[in-house]
């Protein structure tokens, strides 16, 4: 499922207009990406959680050419999935 499919089924089982139902994805979306931009751990009970991992930097190896290449270190999104989750997946 794609973003404009999220807004679609939003529209649809809430009955409410596809402009409204963007805003609302679009808000949502802002605001995990804000809250994970300041540090902060994004946690949706029964679905899972968001955090920001730091990788460190280290020396890789292109492999096509076989160079040595610094890799410099990377902030990048985790997302963590919940006990509810894990077990509806599951059944």
């Amino acid at each position: 499922m794609n973003k404009s499919e999220l807004i679609k089924a939003l529209s649809e089982q809430k009955k409410m207009h596809v402009d409204e139902a963007t805003k609302v994805v679009s808000a949502f979306v802002d605001s995990v990406k804000e809250a994970l931009l300041q540090g902060d751990r994004v946690e949706i009970r029964g679905f899972g959680s968001f955090k920001i991992k730091d990788y460190e930097g280290y020396t890789g190896r292109n492999p096509k050419t076989g160079t040595v290449v610094q890799v410099r270190p990377k902030k990048l999104p985790f997302f963590r999935p919940g006990k509810e989750l894990k077990e509806y997946i599951n059944q």
